[in-house]
């Protein structure tokens, strides 16, 4: 049977909603993450990197949050949460489905390596070091985040999903930044269709029954 690699609190989240939303069986190994919030080793046994998500499916291991959607919408989907190929809609699928991660969560990645810092700098340092990641973030961390959410504003006033009209695996992919923003970057200022978004997916079976197998998760919530 398929396993899931569960690390809390993490982007393995989206894979176990995308599973429900196929109905596809699946086990669950779940890691607890170590006090410096990295993924501990015995994730190592199953990838190399020893990152999370990773899933196991018959003999084959796939690790990355894109590689492992098109892998299980290939596999499982039977056409399903995926536009019709040649279409203007998948296209704009295969767009959102890679800058989830590509582009989208290293503004949010940086905000929390900036917001940690000062706090777990040595006290001799930390005055500078706050005055440093203070500057980083005003003059390039904040400018790129808001950038990056005025964008998924306008992309989401032109239609209720990212890749249009119909509910897709991009829009799984999509939840992790967006869920991210709204937690530290400020997306509920001024940005009522992306919040609609999340509400939209947090009320969605499929999404409330990931989040009873997963456990807490603190970012989307």
């Amino acid at each position: 049977m398929l396993t899931v690699h569960h690390l809390n609190n993490s982007r393995s989240q989206r894979v176990l909603w995308l599973l429900e939303e196929l109905g596809v069986p699946y086990d669950i190994v779940r890691y607890q993450r170590r006090p410096d919030m990295l993924a501990p080793a015995e994730l190592r046994a199953v990838h190399p990197l020893g990152k999370s998500p990773v899933i196991t499916d018959g003999g084959k291991t796939i690790a990355e949050s894109g590689a492992i959607a098109e892998y299980l919408v290939e596999t499982y989907g039977n056409g399903r949460l995926i536009p019709p190929a040649g279409t203007p809609e998948r296209l704009r699928y295969t767009y959102w489905l890679h800058y989830a991660e590509g582009s989208a969560m290293t503004p949010l990645l940086l905000k929390l390596l900036f917001t940690l810092m000062p706090t777990r700098a040595p006290m001799l340092v930390r005055p500078l070091v706050r005055m440093i990641s203070g500057q980083a973030m005003t003059a390039l961390v904040n400018p790129q985040l808001k950038s990056h959410m005025a964008f998924w504003e306008s992309e989401l006033s032109k239609s209720e999903w990212f890749a249009g009209d119909a509910f897709t695996a991009a829009d799984i992919q999509m939840s992790f930044p967006l869920e991210a923003g709204a937690a530290r970057g400020g997306l509920e200022q001024g940005h009522p269709k992306a919040m609609a978004f999340l509400e939209r997916i947090h009320a969605r079976p499929a999404y409330r029954r990931a989040l009873e197998k997963g456990g807490p998760y603190a970012v989307g919530r």
